[in-house]
Protein backbone atom coordinates (compact mmCIF):
# COMPACT_ATOMS: atom_id res chain seq x y z
CA UNK A 1 0.00 0.00 0.00
CA UNK A 2 1.30 3.41 -0.72
CA UNK A 3 0.90 5.56 1.90
CA UNK A 4 -1.58 8.79 1.54
CA UNK A 5 -0.17 11.95 2.61
CA UNK A 6 -3.78 13.59 3.91
CA UNK A 7 -3.85 10.47 6.31
CA UNK A 8 -2.31 10.60 9.92
CA UNK A 9 -3.03 7.04 9.89
CA UNK A 10 -1.13 5.46 7.04
CA UNK A 11 0.66 2.19 8.95
CA UNK A 12 -0.43 0.23 12.43
CA UNK A 13 0.55 -2.41 13.84
CA UNK A 14 -1.95 -4.73 15.67
CA UNK A 15 -1.64 -7.49 18.66
CA UNK A 16 -2.11 -10.21 16.75
CA UNK A 17 -3.49 -13.89 17.87
CA UNK A 18 -4.75 -15.41 15.35
CA UNK A 19 -7.80 -15.97 16.64
CA UNK A 20 -11.29 -14.81 14.77
CA UNK A 21 -11.25 -11.29 16.62
CA UNK A 22 -7.80 -10.22 15.22
CA UNK A 23 -8.31 -11.86 12.15
CA UNK A 24 -11.53 -9.73 11.27
CA UNK A 25 -9.71 -6.40 12.26
CA UNK A 26 -7.34 -6.29 9.98
CA UNK A 27 -9.72 -5.80 7.08
CA UNK A 28 -11.94 -3.62 9.40
CA UNK A 29 -8.46 -1.30 10.41
CA UNK A 30 -7.73 -1.40 6.05
CA UNK A 31 -11.58 -0.57 5.44
CA UNK A 32 -11.99 2.18 8.54
CA UNK A 33 -9.01 3.71 8.43
CA UNK A 34 -7.15 3.43 4.98
CA UNK A 35 -4.28 2.38 6.61
CA UNK A 36 -1.20 -0.65 5.92
CA UNK A 37 -1.84 -3.24 8.87
CA UNK A 38 1.36 -5.56 10.50
CA UNK A 39 0.68 -7.41 12.85
CA UNK A 40 2.74 -8.40 15.63
CA UNK A 41 3.24 -11.15 17.91
CA UNK A 42 5.33 -11.66 20.97
CA UNK A 43 6.16 -15.53 22.13
CA UNK A 44 5.88 -14.98 25.57
CA UNK A 45 5.62 -19.21 25.80
CA UNK A 46 2.45 -19.90 24.33
CA UNK A 47 3.18 -23.08 22.76
CA UNK A 48 1.41 -24.65 19.31
CA UNK A 49 -0.87 -21.70 19.26
CA UNK A 50 1.97 -19.92 17.41
CA UNK A 51 1.92 -22.67 14.30
CA UNK A 52 0.60 -20.88 10.66
CA UNK A 53 0.33 -17.57 12.29
CA UNK A 54 2.24 -16.05 9.32
CA UNK A 55 -0.45 -17.72 6.94
CA UNK A 56 -3.65 -16.73 8.61
CA UNK A 57 -2.12 -12.86 9.19
CA UNK A 58 -1.38 -12.72 5.18
CA UNK A 59 -4.74 -14.33 4.35
CA UNK A 60 -6.15 -11.95 6.54
CA UNK A 61 -4.50 -8.91 4.55
CA UNK A 62 -1.78 -7.94 6.41
CA UNK A 63 1.46 -6.69 4.45
CA UNK A 64 3.66 -8.76 6.82
CA UNK A 65 4.15 -10.57 10.64
CA UNK A 66 6.84 -9.53 13.05
CA UNK A 67 7.21 -12.86 15.69
CA UNK A 68 9.39 -11.99 18.01
CA UNK A 69 10.28 -14.52 20.83
CA UNK A 70 10.20 -13.15 24.04
CA UNK A 71 10.05 -16.33 26.46
CA UNK A 72 13.30 -15.69 27.81
CA UNK A 73 13.25 -12.20 28.89
CA UNK A 74 9.96 -12.76 29.87
CA UNK A 75 11.01 -14.95 32.25
CA UNK A 76 13.57 -13.78 33.79
CA UNK A 77 12.71 -9.83 33.78
CA UNK A 78 9.27 -10.19 34.57
CA UNK A 79 8.24 -13.42 36.17
CA UNK A 80 10.93 -13.71 38.08
CA UNK A 81 10.69 -10.16 39.62
CA UNK A 82 7.01 -11.03 40.19
CA UNK A 83 8.19 -14.07 42.22
CA UNK A 84 10.58 -12.56 43.91
CA UNK A 85 7.53 -9.88 44.81
CA UNK A 86 5.52 -12.75 46.11
CA UNK A 87 2.33 -10.44 44.37
CA UNK A 88 -0.72 -12.25 44.60
CA UNK A 89 -3.56 -10.62 43.38
CA UNK A 90 -6.91 -11.22 45.60
CA UNK A 91 -5.59 -13.62 47.58
CA UNK A 92 -5.25 -16.48 44.64
CA UNK A 93 -4.42 -14.86 41.15
CA UNK A 94 -0.98 -15.12 40.04
CA UNK A 95 -1.56 -12.52 37.85
CA UNK A 96 -0.34 -15.02 34.98
CA UNK A 97 -1.73 -13.04 32.69
CA UNK A 98 -1.02 -9.66 34.20
CA UNK A 99 2.36 -10.38 33.87
CA UNK A 100 2.76 -10.28 29.95
CA UNK A 101 0.75 -7.54 29.43
CA UNK A 102 4.05 -4.77 29.57
CA UNK A 103 6.10 -6.78 27.86
CA UNK A 104 3.96 -7.51 24.94
CA UNK A 105 2.78 -3.73 25.01
CA UNK A 106 6.86 -2.61 24.77
CA UNK A 107 7.63 -4.69 21.56
CA UNK A 108 4.02 -3.62 20.25
CA UNK A 109 5.72 0.00 20.77
CA UNK A 110 8.97 -1.17 19.40
CA UNK A 111 7.61 -2.85 15.80
CA UNK A 112 5.75 0.47 15.73
CA UNK A 113 8.76 2.30 15.67
CA UNK A 114 10.69 -0.27 13.44
CA UNK A 115 8.29 0.04 10.47
CA UNK A 116 7.18 3.55 11.03
CA UNK A 117 3.27 3.10 11.61
CA UNK A 118 1.58 5.95 13.52
CA UNK A 119 -0.88 3.79 15.49
CA UNK A 120 -1.22 0.41 17.32
CA UNK A 121 -4.20 -1.67 17.76
CA UNK A 122 -5.51 -4.56 19.93
CA UNK A 123 -8.27 -6.88 20.16
CA UNK A 124 -9.09 -6.00 23.62
CA UNK A 125 -12.78 -5.88 24.43
CA UNK A 126 -13.84 -2.64 26.50
CA UNK A 127 -15.56 -4.72 28.86
CA UNK A 128 -11.54 -6.35 30.32
CA UNK A 129 -8.35 -5.43 31.81
CA UNK A 130 -5.87 -5.84 28.96
CA UNK A 131 -7.18 -2.82 27.41
CA UNK A 132 -5.84 -0.78 30.43
CA UNK A 133 -3.25 -2.50 30.43
CA UNK A 134 -1.95 -2.40 26.77
CA UNK A 135 -2.91 1.38 26.68
CA UNK A 136 -1.31 1.80 29.87
CA UNK A 137 2.30 1.11 28.59
CA UNK A 138 1.80 2.68 25.09
CA UNK A 139 1.26 5.84 27.69
CA UNK A 140 4.26 5.33 29.12
CA UNK A 141 6.67 3.74 26.52
CA UNK A 142 5.19 6.62 23.33
CA UNK A 143 2.26 8.48 24.00
CA UNK A 144 2.78 9.98 20.43
CA UNK A 145 1.40 6.62 19.14
CA UNK A 146 -2.41 6.57 18.48
CA UNK A 147 -4.19 3.46 19.79
CA UNK A 148 -7.44 1.91 18.39
CA UNK A 149 -9.42 -0.49 19.98
CA UNK A 150 -11.63 -2.15 17.51
CA UNK A 151 -14.03 -3.02 20.14
CA UNK A 152 -14.55 0.04 21.59
CA UNK A 153 -15.74 1.51 17.83
CA UNK A 154 -17.57 -1.09 15.85
CA UNK A 155 -20.59 -2.55 15.35
CA UNK A 156 -19.65 -5.95 16.10
CA UNK A 157 -20.91 -7.43 18.65
CA UNK A 158 -21.14 -11.21 18.80
CA UNK A 159 -19.10 -13.69 17.28
CA UNK A 160 -21.38 -14.65 14.47
CA UNK A 161 -21.10 -10.88 13.87
CA UNK A 162 -17.63 -11.65 13.30
CA UNK A 163 -17.76 -14.76 11.28
CA UNK A 164 -20.59 -12.56 9.38
CA UNK A 165 -18.08 -9.66 8.77
CA UNK A 166 -15.40 -12.49 7.59
CA UNK A 167 -17.14 -13.94 4.92
CA UNK A 168 -18.30 -10.72 3.62
CA UNK A 169 -14.82 -10.00 3.43
CA UNK A 170 -13.56 -12.93 2.32
CA UNK A 171 -11.23 -13.62 5.33
CA UNK A 172 -10.44 -17.31 5.60
CA UNK A 173 -11.21 -18.28 9.78
CA UNK A 174 -9.36 -21.59 9.90
CA UNK A 175 -11.49 -23.14 12.45
CA UNK A 176 -15.26 -21.70 13.25
CA UNK A 177 -15.92 -24.24 15.97
CA UNK A 178 -14.87 -22.24 18.90
CA UNK A 179 -13.82 -23.64 22.55
CA UNK A 180 -16.92 -22.47 24.87
CA UNK A 181 -13.80 -20.74 26.96
CA UNK A 182 -11.41 -17.90 26.58
CA UNK A 183 -8.01 -18.52 27.42
CA UNK A 184 -4.75 -16.62 27.67
CA UNK A 185 -1.78 -18.70 28.15
CA UNK A 186 2.02 -18.13 28.39
CA UNK A 187 4.79 -19.71 30.03
CA UNK A 188 3.54 -18.78 33.70
CA UNK A 189 0.22 -19.73 33.22
CA UNK A 190 -3.89 -20.41 31.34
CA UNK A 191 -6.66 -18.99 32.38
CA UNK A 192 -10.04 -19.69 31.68
CA UNK A 193 -13.23 -17.61 31.48
CA UNK A 194 -16.65 -17.80 29.80
CA UNK A 195 -19.02 -21.02 29.30
CA UNK A 196 -20.35 -23.04 31.95
CA UNK A 197 -17.95 -20.58 34.46
CA UNK A 198 -20.26 -17.39 33.94
CA UNK A 199 -22.20 -19.34 36.70
CA UNK A 200 -20.09 -19.14 40.03
CA UNK A 201 -22.38 -22.01 41.92
CA UNK A 202 -21.57 -24.89 38.93
CA UNK A 203 -17.94 -26.79 39.64
CA UNK A 204 -15.78 -26.57 36.70
CA UNK A 205 -15.71 -29.35 34.35
CA UNK A 206 -13.02 -31.45 34.54
CA UNK A 207 -12.12 -31.64 30.86
CA UNK A 208 -11.09 -27.82 30.91
CA UNK A 209 -8.21 -27.91 32.43
CA UNK A 210 -4.99 -28.03 29.97
CA UNK A 211 -1.98 -28.19 31.99
CA UNK A 212 -2.94 -29.91 35.47
CA UNK A 213 -4.28 -33.15 36.71
CA UNK A 214 -6.99 -33.25 38.81
CA UNK A 215 -5.66 -34.15 42.21
CA UNK A 216 -7.67 -37.22 42.32
CA UNK A 217 -6.31 -38.74 39.19
CA UNK A 218 -2.33 -37.79 40.09
CA UNK A 219 -0.03 -40.34 40.96
CA UNK A 220 -0.54 -42.09 44.36
CA UNK A 221 2.87 -41.72 44.91
CA UNK A 222 4.75 -38.43 45.90
CA UNK A 223 7.66 -36.60 44.18
CA UNK A 224 10.35 -34.72 45.74
CA UNK A 225 12.22 -32.31 43.83
CA UNK A 226 14.92 -29.38 44.97
CA UNK A 227 14.96 -25.78 44.11
CA UNK A 228 18.40 -24.02 44.73
CA UNK A 229 18.43 -19.90 44.91
CA UNK A 230 20.83 -17.52 44.32
CA UNK A 231 19.76 -13.81 45.77
CA UNK A 232 16.09 -14.74 45.39
CA UNK A 233 16.37 -16.05 41.87
CA UNK A 234 15.87 -19.92 40.63
CA UNK A 235 18.93 -21.26 39.63
CA UNK A 236 18.89 -25.03 40.07
CA UNK A 237 16.28 -27.81 39.89
CA UNK A 238 16.88 -31.30 41.00
CA UNK A 239 20.63 -30.40 40.56
CA UNK A 240 20.17 -29.54 36.97
CA UNK A 241 21.55 -25.55 36.42
CA UNK A 242 18.92 -24.28 34.28
CA UNK A 243 17.41 -20.87 32.93
CA UNK A 244 14.51 -19.31 34.13
CA UNK A 245 12.43 -19.84 31.28
CA UNK A 246 13.42 -23.45 30.96
CA UNK A 247 13.27 -24.11 34.64
CA UNK A 248 9.44 -22.90 34.80
CA UNK A 249 8.94 -25.11 31.81
CA UNK A 250 10.25 -28.12 33.60
CA UNK A 251 8.45 -27.37 36.69
CA UNK A 252 4.53 -26.70 34.92
CA UNK A 253 5.46 -30.38 33.33
CA UNK A 254 5.97 -31.77 36.81
CA UNK A 255 3.35 -29.24 39.09
CA UNK A 256 1.28 -30.43 36.39
CA UNK A 257 1.47 -34.36 36.63
CA UNK A 258 0.94 -34.03 40.53
CA UNK A 259 -2.21 -31.51 40.17
CA UNK A 260 -0.65 -28.65 41.62
CA UNK A 261 -1.79 -24.39 40.55
CA UNK A 262 -5.13 -24.86 40.17
CA UNK A 263 -7.13 -21.57 41.66
CA UNK A 264 -10.71 -20.80 41.44
CA UNK A 265 -11.52 -17.18 41.76
CA UNK A 266 -13.98 -14.55 41.63
CA UNK A 267 -12.00 -11.42 40.96
CA UNK A 268 -11.99 -7.70 40.88
CA UNK A 269 -11.65 -6.29 37.62
CA UNK A 270 -9.96 -2.54 37.10
CA UNK A 271 -13.23 -1.36 35.30
CA UNK A 272 -15.42 -2.47 38.41
CA UNK A 273 -17.36 -5.77 37.76
CA UNK A 274 -16.96 -9.01 39.30
CA UNK A 275 -15.55 -11.93 37.09
CA UNK A 276 -15.03 -15.58 37.37
CA UNK A 277 -11.73 -17.31 36.27
CA UNK A 278 -9.97 -20.35 36.82
CA UNK A 279 -5.86 -20.21 36.07
CA UNK A 280 -3.55 -23.28 36.10
CA UNK A 281 0.00 -22.18 37.47
CA UNK A 282 1.91 -25.31 38.53
CA UNK A 283 5.36 -24.17 37.84
CA UNK A 284 4.56 -20.82 39.23
CA UNK A 285 2.42 -21.98 42.72
CA UNK A 286 5.77 -24.25 43.43
CA UNK A 287 8.32 -21.45 42.83
CA UNK A 288 6.42 -19.13 44.86
CA UNK A 289 5.52 -21.63 47.80
CA UNK A 290 9.60 -22.38 47.20
CA UNK A 291 10.67 -19.03 47.33
CA UNK A 292 8.43 -18.23 50.63
CA UNK A 293 9.88 -20.98 52.68
CA UNK A 294 13.73 -20.00 51.69
CA UNK A 295 12.72 -15.88 52.64
CA UNK A 296 11.16 -17.22 56.30
CA UNK A 297 14.66 -18.67 56.83
CA UNK A 298 16.53 -15.98 56.43
CA UNK A 299 14.63 -12.22 56.54
CA UNK A 300 13.66 -10.83 59.68
CA UNK A 301 10.28 -10.64 61.29
CA UNK A 302 9.83 -6.81 60.20
CA UNK A 303 11.21 -7.21 56.99
CA UNK A 304 9.01 -10.23 55.88
CA UNK A 305 6.02 -8.47 57.59
CA UNK A 306 6.51 -5.34 55.49
CA UNK A 307 7.28 -6.94 52.42
CA UNK A 308 4.17 -8.97 52.52
CA UNK A 309 2.36 -5.33 52.91
CA UNK A 310 4.20 -4.03 49.63
CA UNK A 311 3.44 -7.24 47.96
CA UNK A 312 -0.09 -6.15 47.88
CA UNK A 313 0.50 -2.84 46.31
CA UNK A 314 2.94 -4.60 43.72
CA UNK A 315 -0.63 -7.06 42.48
CA UNK A 316 -2.25 -4.18 42.36
CA UNK A 317 -0.22 -1.97 40.26
CA UNK A 318 0.18 -5.07 38.10
CA UNK A 319 -3.44 -6.16 37.62
CA UNK A 320 -4.09 -2.78 36.78
CA UNK A 321 -1.96 -1.98 34.30
CA UNK A 322 1.07 0.08 36.16
CA UNK A 323 4.31 -1.60 35.42
CA UNK A 324 6.33 1.04 33.90
CA UNK A 325 5.80 3.66 36.46
CA UNK A 326 7.81 4.91 39.58
CA UNK A 327 6.06 3.42 42.43
CA UNK A 328 6.77 -0.09 40.87
CA UNK A 329 10.07 0.95 40.22
CA UNK A 330 10.56 1.70 44.04
CA UNK A 331 9.10 -1.12 44.96
CA UNK A 332 11.83 -3.31 42.89
CA UNK A 333 14.40 -1.09 44.45
CA UNK A 334 12.95 -2.69 47.55
CA UNK A 335 12.33 -6.03 46.93
CA UNK A 336 15.75 -6.13 45.65
CA UNK A 337 17.59 -4.98 48.87
CA UNK A 338 15.70 -7.88 50.52
CA UNK A 339 17.04 -10.56 48.35
CA UNK A 340 20.89 -10.85 48.95
CA UNK A 341 20.33 -13.28 51.70
CA UNK A 342 17.76 -15.59 50.12
CA UNK A 343 20.40 -18.30 48.79
CA UNK A 344 20.14 -21.76 49.67
CA UNK A 345 17.86 -24.67 48.89
CA UNK A 346 14.50 -25.79 49.47
CA UNK A 347 12.92 -29.26 49.26
CA UNK A 348 9.67 -29.70 48.32
CA UNK A 349 6.98 -32.74 48.48
CA UNK A 350 4.42 -32.73 45.61
CA UNK A 351 1.37 -35.00 46.65
CA UNK A 352 -2.33 -34.94 44.62
CA UNK A 353 -2.07 -30.94 44.43
CA UNK A 354 -0.25 -30.01 47.77
CA UNK A 355 2.83 -28.50 47.99
CA UNK A 356 4.78 -29.53 51.09
CA UNK A 357 7.84 -28.46 52.78
CA UNK A 358 10.11 -30.69 54.16
CA UNK A 359 13.15 -29.17 53.89
CA UNK A 360 14.85 -25.70 53.60
CA UNK A 361 18.50 -24.72 54.36
CA UNK A 362 21.08 -21.34 53.56
CA UNK A 363 23.88 -20.19 54.50
CA UNK A 364 22.29 -16.85 55.42
CA UNK A 365 20.08 -18.72 58.06
CA UNK A 366 18.57 -16.35 60.65
CA UNK A 367 17.87 -20.28 63.00
CA UNK A 368 19.81 -21.76 65.29
CA UNK A 369 19.22 -24.62 67.50
CA UNK A 370 20.93 -23.84 70.25
CA UNK A 371 19.54 -20.80 70.19
CA UNK A 372 15.90 -21.90 70.09
CA UNK A 373 16.35 -24.56 72.21
CA UNK A 374 14.18 -24.22 75.76
CA UNK A 375 17.72 -24.70 77.90
CA UNK A 376 19.54 -21.21 79.75
CA UNK A 377 21.82 -19.87 76.66
CA UNK A 378 24.27 -17.22 77.08
CA UNK A 379 21.93 -15.56 74.32
CA UNK A 380 19.07 -15.50 75.99
CA UNK A 381 18.02 -15.65 79.28
CA UNK A 382 14.65 -17.03 80.02
CA UNK A 383 13.77 -14.57 83.10
CA UNK A 384 14.57 -11.47 81.05
CA UNK A 385 10.69 -12.35 79.37
CA UNK A 386 9.07 -11.40 82.26
CA UNK A 387 10.17 -7.58 82.35
CA UNK A 388 9.68 -7.94 78.47
CA UNK A 389 6.15 -9.28 78.94
CA UNK A 390 5.41 -6.22 82.06
CA UNK A 391 6.43 -3.73 79.16
CA UNK A 392 4.74 -4.96 76.19
CA UNK A 393 1.52 -5.92 77.72
CA UNK A 394 1.44 -2.13 79.47
CA UNK A 395 -1.32 -0.86 76.99
CA UNK A 396 -3.33 -3.86 77.91
CA UNK A 397 -2.68 -2.89 81.97
CA UNK A 398 -3.72 0.71 82.15
CA UNK A 399 -6.94 -0.29 79.53
CA UNK A 400 -7.90 -2.64 82.24
CA UNK A 401 -6.79 0.05 85.05
CA UNK A 402 -8.73 2.80 83.51
CA UNK A 403 -12.17 0.17 83.52
CA UNK A 404 -12.79 0.63 79.72
CA UNK A 405 -14.88 -1.77 77.82
CA UNK A 406 -13.84 -5.05 76.16
CA UNK A 407 -15.77 -5.49 73.37
CA UNK A 408 -17.40 -8.84 72.75
CA UNK A 409 -16.70 -9.67 76.57
CA UNK A 410 -19.42 -9.82 78.98
CA UNK A 411 -17.94 -10.73 82.28
CA UNK A 412 -18.20 -8.99 85.75
CA UNK A 413 -15.49 -6.91 86.09
CA UNK A 414 -12.24 -7.65 88.59
CA UNK A 415 -11.46 -5.57 91.61
CA UNK A 416 -8.61 -3.27 90.70
CA UNK A 417 -8.79 -1.70 94.46
CA UNK A 418 -5.70 -3.11 94.82
CA UNK A 419 -3.67 -1.32 91.86
CA UNK A 420 -5.02 2.18 93.63
CA UNK A 421 -2.25 3.85 95.33
CA UNK A 422 -2.90 5.12 98.96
Amino acid sequence: MTPDPTNPINKVVLAYSGGLDTSVIVPWLKENYGCEVVCFTADVGQGAELDGLEEKALASGASQLIVKDLTAEFASDYLIPLMRSGAIYERKYLLGTSVARPIIAKYLVEAAHEVGAQAISHGATGKGNDQVRFELTVMALDPRLKVIAPWREWSIRSREDALDYAAAHGIPVPNTKKSIYSRDRNLWHISHEGGDLEETWVEPNEGMYLLSASPENAPEEGVYIEIDFDSGIPTTLNGEKLTPAALIGKLNTIGGVHGIGRADLVESRLVGMKSHGVYETPGGTILMAAHKELESLVLDRATIQYKDVVALKYAELLYDGLWFTPLKEAIDAFVDSTQGPVTGTVRLKLYKGNIITVGRKSPFTLYREDFATFGQEDVYDQSDAEGFIHIYGLPLKVRALNKLPISGLDMPKPDYSRFKRD
